[in-house]
């Protein structure tokens, strides 16, 4: 059996990191994590030991004597679904996966402004900064994807594509900032942004990310 390990960074701030995490939650298989302390001046070298790229999340995998090394989110979940078809990460009709897999790859492509603007602070309310127009822009482009898919996959389980999948994991973080930031959601986007949060997996995130700002570690 494979062993798996997760390198994530601080879990208040690492959004890139929540996303795999989530997918192997959903996958149901132990796996061991690292947390590398994300802004210290350490930072770059923590990182550097675990992934190429200098950047977490980092996927290893322990498997027939060798040792396999995965890094960025998105490729990450894409090996997970891979090795575990039984979890359906993705959904099973292909034109569904296929534009499920646009909203993953636009999620982990765009939305810049937002990314700046309404950073991970993923237990932390903060006030509604005043936002810029490119940032509006962007959250009403998330606000109209969630509609459009939720209004036509939902039906069968309440997440974007009916069951939980990698387009959920990928806008997991998006869900944390608008909680975060007290962006107004109407009511179909406020019961999917619910049903997110209170997914098992994203409740623990959130109580690890709370006793590392308790201790003063974001």
């Amino acid at each position: 059996m494979a062993r798996y390990t997760l390198i994530v960074g601080t879990k208040n701030w690492s959004s890139w990191s929540l996303r795999p995490y989530l997918a192997l939650r959903a996958i149901g298989v132990p796996f061991d994590e690292e947390v590398v302390q994300l802004r210290r001046d350490s930072t770059a070298d923590d990182v550097k030991r675990h992934s190429p790229s200098g950047r977490v999340p980092a996927l290893k995998i322990e498997e027939g004597g060798r040792t396999h090394l995965i890094w960025d989110s998105l490729a990450i979940c894409e090996t997970l679904a891979e090795r575990h078809p039984e979890a359906r990460l993705w959904p099973v009709d292909p034109f569904v996966r296929a534009e499920a897999r646009s909203y993953a790859a636009e999620m982990h492509s765009g939305f810049p402004d937002l990314r700046e603007q309404l950073s991970m602070e993923f237990v932390r309310r903060i006030p509604t900064p005043d936002l810029r127009d490119a940032t509006k822009a962007q959250i009403a482009r998330i606000l109209e994807a969630w509609t459009f898919a939720l209004e036509r996959h939902a039906g069968n389980g309440g997440f974007l594509f009916g069951r939980f999948s990698i387009a959920d994991c990928m806008y997991a973080p998006v869900v944390s900032r608008f909680r975060t930031y007290s962006i107004d959601l109407p009511p179909l986007l406020q019961a999917y942004s619910d049903k997110v949060w209170s997914l098992p997996a994203m409740q623990d995130w959130a109580k690890a990310a709370q006793r590392e700002v308790d201790s003063g570690l974001a």
